[in-house]
């Protein structure tokens, strides 16, 4: 008689395409390959968010950078003496800084849109007014001989951030008398561009008395945002502008602001104890560049920031998509070959990259949904001749939509991520256990 039991590589194949744990360390496979795809549609991302800061720099450098006005400041120098590590007597010209008690600057800004290629960026003109006043400047506080002060070679300096940017002669009236900026400084205690104008003072005048106001104009290119140094005693910033889209920042909120569609306007008023640098100073002071507080102007592009984002929940569609089809072949006993399982993971993966190309040309939101519309057509298209069941087929383009829909809900809801994200995976790992109960693990008869 014939022995007709199978051989023992017959059932080694037979264990292979019946084993649960196979099936699982199969998929897990896969899903650690396709991740290789999905780290390089973040990187794609990236470079193309490179590529995009790149054109927005390269308006702004031709039209203007970002401004930052800080003064005007009075700069008096001072010789000073000391011995080197040779034992050398050194002499040295170093300089004293001293700040308006009454700062004030009114600025009205004309924003507008530029193009480079497929992106923008903005830029604007602005028209500010300076006007405040000085003490006369005072040295006693400090042990400093009056012999040592060069009081003819005192300089008033304005800092102006890019001075591509300035689009007029610039002067300033002080006490009454038109004085001419000239670009370039002495001295960078702080700032590295500045204009200045020689304003020479004298020891023996009246420093109870004298008061010295001053009045300036200035139109000023720039781009994405504005800053302002609070270098007065009592510094108030007034800003209007027809930008829909402000972004208010720095050191100091606005004390009030009023934003609608025909765009904003914003006041702030700052005090020197607000800081933590004095009126007057020597050399460097610190903290100063920190101080600063502004206005952006900055488009609200935020597609590849969510772009990103949606991309780290690939390895949790893949995941769970894969989890579903496994469930799916267990418990209805479908045949899925891994090829189908890596083309259904490439297709997820192509979700994001075709995620990516549209929200360059369309709002984020439109593009997820036309992006995860197709995606999920195509899969469940595909699906239906795998499973050959219009009801396997439902359910699983089903759970496609809840998937693409909970994850588009986090990014939406960034301040209930967490939350939201935690509930979400606690219902999944809720239905893989009701589910996998009815898997026989050991493929027993028992």
């Amino acid at each position: 008689m014939e022995n007709t039991s199978p051989s023992l590589f017959d059932k080694l194949s037979n264990w292979l395409k019946n084993s649960v744990m196979v099936k699982l360390l199969s998929m897990g496979i896969l899903i650690l390959l396709l991740m290789i795809p999905s780290n390089m549609v973040e990187s794609l991302i990236r470079e193309r968010q490179m590529t995009h800061e790149d054109a927005v720099n390269e308006i702004s450098e031709k039209w203007g950078n970002a401004q930052t006005i800080s003064g005007p400041v009075i700069n008096v120098p001072y010789t000073t003496a000391f011995t080197n590590e040779d034992g050398k007597r050194i002499s040295e010209v170093r300089y004293a800084h001293f700040l308006p008690d009454e700062l004030k600057i009114t600025g009205d800004f004309d924003p507008e849109i530029r193009h480079r290629s497929i992106y923008e960026a903005v830029v604007y003109k602005s028209n500010l007014n300076i006007e405040g006043s000085f003490s006369y400047p005072d040295f006693s506080e400090w042990n400093i001989a009056d012999g040592d002060i060069l009081w003819k070679e005192s300089t008033i300096t304005l800092g102006i951030s890019d001075l591509r940017g300035v689009k007029q002669r610039l002067s300033v009236n002080l006490n009454g008398q038109n004085i001419e900026f000239n670009p370039g400084l002495d001295n960078h205690d702080i700032q590295e561009s500045d204009v200045s104008i020689r304003m020479p003072l004298t020891e023996s005048q009246n420093q109870d008395s004298a008061r010295m106001s001053f009045n300036m104009s200035l139109k000023l290119n720039g781009s994405k945002e504005m800053y302002f140094l609070p270098l007065g005693k009592e510094t108030q910033v007034f800003l209007k502008s027809t930008w829909k889209d402000p972004s208010f920042d720095g050191a100091f909120l606005p004390d009030s602001h009023h934003v609608s569609d025909k765009g904003f306007d914003a006041q702030w008023k700052v005090f020197h104890l607000n800081r933590n640098y004095a009126q007057k100073f020597r050399g460097v002071p610190a903290g100063i560049s920190e101080s600063a507080f502004g206005v952006k102007f900055l488009i609200p592009v935020d597609n590849y920031q969510k772009t990103y984002r949606s991309a780290k929940y690939a390895i949790l569609l893949i995941t769970l998509s894969f989890t579903l089809f496994f469930f799916i072949e267990v418990l209805n006993r479908k045949r899925i070959h891994p090829f189908q399982y890596i083309l259904v993971g490439v297709a997820l993966c192509l979700f994001y990259t075709l995620l990516l190309s549209l929200s360059e040309y369309m709002s984020f939101n439109k593009a997820y949904i036309l992006a995860a519309a197709a995606i999920i057509a195509m899969i469940g298209l595909y699906t239906k001749t795998i499973f050959k069941s219009t009801r396997l087929t439902l359910l699983f383009t089903l759970s496609l939509i809840i998937l693409y829909t909970f994850v588009f809900s986090i990014i939406q809801l960034q301040d209930y991520a967490l939350l939201l994200g935690s509930i979400g995976l606690f219902v999944v790992l809720a239905t893989v256990m009701y589910l996998s109960r009815k898997i026989n693990w050991y493929g027993t008869d028992k």
